[in-house]
């Protein structure tokens, strides 16, 4: 009951929307840019969040750290629901499971998508099912663990001819890094006890 009380009162507080940009001034985006909605589901189960581990096959972000998630489609009545979508075709999680507490603010992706964070509690058990072909793998990490400030760095890598300086968060066996990890850092700056 703590956990939740703690992230009903952050959703609370005010934050600015984030970007894949957000450590990088100098890369200047293009005015009037078009940017594809998605949305993403932030779910808490018990003490931790569930991540998958994208396909190490896939086009897009092969073998990255990933909530489950992914575009808005025409069919989606909301943010909300294709995150609920995403979530029972991704890692097997029936919505009716879900509780969804709020939005977290919106995400640019240096993909040209604005990513919805859809912030919930897995209120039911479920054995996680992950898509064949898409997910590796599914995971919990602790939430202590993501909430901790302490424990992101900012790492840098080249990107179209440029370095780019993103969070980090590693768990485990785990690299969260790039949007996933800016996610959750907006969540942890706004946790606070």
């Amino acid at each position: 009951m703590e956990v939740e009380a703690r992230l009903r009162r952050a959703l609370l507080r005010p934050a600015g929307e984030s970007s894949d940009f957000d450590l990088n001034p100098a890369i200047h985006l293009p005015p009037g840019r078009k940017l594809r909605p998605a949305a993403v589901l932030v779910a808490v189960q018990g003490d931790g969040v569930i991540l998958t581990k994208r396909s190490s096959h896939l086009k897009h972000h092969p073998g990255q750290i990933a909530f489950p998630g992914g575009k808005v489609d025409e069919g989606d009545a909301s943010a909300e629901a294709a995150a609920l979508r995403e979530a029972q075709e991704e890692v097997g999680l029936p919505p009716e499971a879900v509780e969804i507490l709020g939005r977290l603010p919106a995400h640019e992706t240096v993909t040209g998508f604005t990513v919805t964070p859809i912030l919930a509690l897995v209120r039911q058990p479920f054995l996680p099912v992950p898509e064949a072909g898409e997910v590796d793998e599914v995971f919990v990490a602790p939430l202590a663990h993501l909430l901790d400030r302490s424990q992101y760095v900012i790492e840098s890598r080249l990107w179209q001819s440029q370095r780019r300086r993103y969070y980090a968060v590693p768990w485990g066996p785990y690299y969260i890094w790039g949007a996933t990890a800016r996610i959750l850092r907006g969540l942890a700056e706004r946790v606070v006890e």
